[in-house]
C-alpha cells in the first residue's frame, strides 16, 4: 500500500532510430515544481514543490543507484523501492 498523496508512475523517452532509451521520468507525486536539483553531473534531476516534497526525478543519463537511494532517503520507503525496481538497466550504474 502505497502512502496518501503518492502519484507513482514512469515515462520513457527512446531514440526513433536506435530504440536506445534517453531519457526516464520517475513521477512520485502531481504537482508543480518550485525547485529542481541537479545532481550526477546533470544526469539527474528531482523536482520539488513548494513544501519540499518530491514530485519525481528525470534521469538524462546513466545514473549511480545510489544518486536515487539519496533522494529516495527523504521520503518513503515505497519511493525507494519504486525507483529500485523500475529503473531501466540502461539507466542504472551499480
Amino acid at each position: 500500500m502505497k502512502p496518501r498523496g503518492l502519484s507513482l508512475g514512469m515515462s520513457v523517452q527512446t531514440d526513433n532510430r536506435t530504440g536506445n532509451i534517453v531519457a526516464v521520468y520517475f513521477q512520485v507525486r502531481i504537482g508543480k515544481a518550485a525547485h529542481v536539483e541537479e545532481l550526477a553531473g546533470g544526469d539527474a534531476f528531482a523536482n520539488y514543490n513548494a513544501k519540499g516534497e518530491l514530485l519525481g526525478v528525470e534521469l538524462l543519463g546513466p545514473c549511480n543507484l545510489s544518486v536515487l537511494d539519496k533522494i529516495a532517503r527523504k521520503d518513503s520507503a515505497p519511493v525507494a523501492n519504486f525507483f529500485r525496481q523500475s529503473v531501466p538497466r540502461q539507466m542504472a550504474l551499480a
